[in-house]
């Protein structure tokens, strides 16, 4: 009986942290200055670039303050993506995008058969932060697109961008310090709050990713700024993969990092890193998969060929034009029988 090889088709994503991509004279942060025009034309020149290298069939955005800006990005890349979407930052009146914290968003040239943004964590999921009192929202929602393939497969892309390290000091309504920030034990404590923020709503994106993997076949890629490495207790949380060493049963609803997950033809360098903090490059920017993409799962509906890191402009020094952050793109297969 001859052997027929199984047909595929292929998936490009990519996640992009854009450093606060805003529209021009437009103050996103009271403590940072609005772009020029001048400097926003730079901005969306370079996103745009950056966006024709990807060429990816979805994009997952995080750092938006304005939809709007993150459409001139997509215009400049000369690419057509028909669906462009940041729930929170939209620019259509009475709307003025983003206020507070940005946004995460996706595009897309794909069919996208649904759309959801999650901000509130499920139920007994909030926890009580020192200072801050119960945390029970995602301060950037996770945005979840169900998008269609040409021969029909649907495929959950989830985009995410998790609590930032960065100490989380008390502040009154105006943005005035209400402790004092040189007292390093109140430094701790300011730490300690980041980290049970990101932590529980590590915990809520597991619901979420569970709710959408258990006893279904939808394959699901995860995919944004994780604000911790793949190995933290944080990105863990969320993506459970070594339950799978002892639990079988786990594969259900466990993600798989793609970057160990590419076949054996692709290039695992020495580069793989997306930001770099005082000096030291790590992986923040990340891409799981369910185990629809494992090549090897009785489940597989394909793998993953490849994955990326555009990381180049980390060393060409700070400027806001540019994203202090790496883009990671994975490309991805299914079968099409």
């Amino acid at each position: 009986m001859q052997y027929i090889p199984p047909n595929y088709a292929t998936l490009f994503v990519a996640t992009c942290n854009l450093l606060n991509l805003a529209a021009p004279n437009r103050v996103y942060y009271e403590n940072q200055d609005a772009y020029t025009e001048r400097e926003y034309e730079r901005k969306i020149d370079w996103i745009g670039e950056r966006f024709h290298a990807l060429n990816a069939d979805v994009l997952a955005v995080q750092e938006v303050w304005d939809e709007s800006a993150l459409k001139a990005c997509i215009a400049r890349s000369g690419l057509r993506y028909d669906f462009v979407s940041v729930p929170g930052a939209e620019n259509t009146p009475p709307h003025t995008g983003a206020q507070g914290t940005p946004r995460v968003g996706i595009a897309t040239r794909l069919k996208v058969d649904e759309l959801r943004s999650f901000v509130d964590f499920p139920p007994g999921f909030g926890v009580e932060v020192p200072g801050l009192g119960p945390h029970t929202r995602f301060e950037r929602p996770p945005l979840l697109a169900t998008v269609r393939m040409k021969h029909g497969q649907q495929v959950h892309v989830l985009t995410v961008h998790l609590k930032s390290k960065r100490p989380k000091f008390l502040q009154d309504a105006q943005g005035n310090p209400l402790e004092d920030r040189d007292d390093r034990k109140v430094g701790v404590m300011a730490s300690l709050r980041s980290l049970l923020m990101r932590g529980a709503e590590a915990a809520a994106l597991r619901c979420i990713v569970i709710d959408l993997l258990q006893d279904t076949n939808v394959p699901l890629v995860v995919m944004g700024d994780f604000n911790d490495n793949p190995h933290s207790v944080t990105t863990q949380l969320v993506a459970a993969t070594s339950e799978v060493a002892y639990d079988k049963a786990a594969r259900d609803v466990a993600l798989f990092n793609a970057y160990e997950m590419q076949g054996e033809s692709a290039l695992k360098k020495d580069v793989a890193y997306s930001h770099i903090h005082q000096g030291f490059p790590d992986v923040l920017d990340q891409i799981f998969v369910s185990e629809e993409f494992v090549a090897t799962s009785r489940h597989s509906l394909g793998d993953v060929r490849r994955v990326d890191y555009f990381n180049d402009h980390l060393h060409e020094g700070r400027d806001r034009s540019r994203s202090d952050h790496g883009f990671v793109r994975a490309l991805l297969r299914l079968r099409t029988a």
